[in-house]
């Protein structure tokens, strides 16, 4: 299981529909919202 790092949900990464890669790793996320909140700016969410 992935944590999706803007809410800290844990998602599986077999049945994720929202996915993003960032710098070579991919990050999962529970909903649309959180995916479009990641993409426009990662280094926020990854501190």
């Amino acid at each position: 299981m992935a944590i999706d790092p803007i809410c800290k949900m844990t998602v599986d990464e077999k049945t994720a529909k929202h996915k993003s890669n960032y710098k070579g790793k991919t990050y999962y996320f529970c909903a649309p919202g959180c995916k479009i909140a990641f993409d426009e700016d990662p280094e926020k969410y990854l501190k």
